[in-house]
């Protein structure tokens, strides 16, 4: 299901240097600027409150937000923001427009269900998750909230790749990775503690005895 587009408001900015944004920052503003599409930059700012809210929510990185600065909209993406490295709050935001028909390299989150089901699960295995967010390609227009993984059935030592799953309609894998592996269902430390005793005895027992 594609996420809702949000509003965020903002407005023009001229100056521009680390000495207008600190002045900025000192307004309670955050500096930002809008870029792509072939259009030339445009230098804004985001109240800081706005702009605190937005990228602590979640999924900033991958929802489309309509900007209105000073009643002009633009339809864009959060690409990058930048974070005080002690203090955590935002320094920078970059967007980038979101031309009609595009397509987006997302982030999107994974969301497993029907843990009750897996047998490994109910055994005392533990879901062993590699990879919380997928990086997919997706149409601007749907990008999805989540991608779902369905573990009935899975038993320990199972392990769910990228290849076994649904994705969301008109999205691709945009890894590096070849079957991105998702997640395995793992043994419970109690099994792997008796399986290590008993491959040690086993060991043991077929050293020669020394003479």
């Amino acid at each position: 299901m594609a996420a809702t587009t949000k509003v965020l408001k903002a407005q023009a900015r001229e100056g521009v240097g680390k000495g207008a944004a600190r002045e900025l920052r000192r307004q309670g503003l955050v500096p930002a600027v809008i870029y792509g599409d072939k259009k030339a930059p445009v230098t804004i700012a985001l109240a800081y409150k706005d702009a605190h809210k937005y990228i602590y929510a979640g999924g900033f990185l991958s929802h489309i937000i309509e900007l209105d600065v000073d009643g002009t909209k633009h339809r864009v993406i959060p690409r990058d923001y930048q974070l005080d490295p002690v203090k955590d709050f935002p320094m920078h935001v970059d967007f980038l427009r979101v031309g009609k028909g595009s397509k987006l390299n997302v982030q999107v989150h994974v969301n497993f269900i029907n843990e009750e089901a897996s047998p490994g699960l109910k055994r005392g295995g533990t879901l062993n998750i590699v990879h919380h967010t997928l990086d997919l390609t997706v149409d601007a227009d749907n990008i999805p909230e989540e991608v779902t993984v369905d573990l009935t059935g899975l038993d320990i030592g199972d392990t769910v790749h990228i290849s076994s799953i649904k994705l969301p309609a008109g999205a691709v894998d945009h890894s590096h990775e070849e079957d991105v592996t998702i997640a395995t269902i793992v043994a419970p430390s109690a099994l792997k503690s008796a399986g290590t005793e008993d491959e040690a005895e086993e060991a043991g027992e077929a050293e020669p005895k020394a003479e």
